[in-house]
């Protein structure tokens, strides 16, 4: 079994910030990427930010230069800073998290429960 436990969502006022974080535990033998996603009423689920095991990220063109991925293997855990936030971003945000459980190359995907955040503006 594998927990995504996401935490940082809130309220906050357009042109502030927030911070996410996306804890993984369980039967885990490599993480490989990890992604932030995010699904605002009506819409479709949309990628926001992805950061490989190595490092190299990629950002949805509506966040680059807001939003900052980034994660600490040694505790399997990504982060998202997200800064001049605007009512747009409204939305619940999800963590993905790309998972080997043996050395059999077999990847699975996990998801976080959600978490919302709500820009006011």
């Amino acid at each position: 079994q594998v927990q995504l436990v996401e935490s940082g969502g809130g309220l906050v006022q357009a042109g502030g910030s927030l911070r996410l974080s996306c804890a993984t535990s369980g039967s885990i033998f490599r993480v490989n990427a990890m992604g932030w996603y995010r699904q605002a009423p009506g819409k479709q689920r949309e990628l926001v930010a992805t950061i490989a095991s190595g490092g190299s990220t990629n950002y949805a063109d509506s966040v680059k230069g807001r939003f900052t991925i980034s994660r600490d293997n040694a505790k399997n855990t990504v982060y998202l800073q997200m800064n001049s936030l605007k009512p747009e971003d409204t939305a619940v945000y999800y963590c993905r998290a790309d998972i080997l459980h043996s050395l059999l190359n077999i990847e699975y995907h996990y998801w976080g429960q959600g978490t919302q955040v709500t820009v006011s503006s």
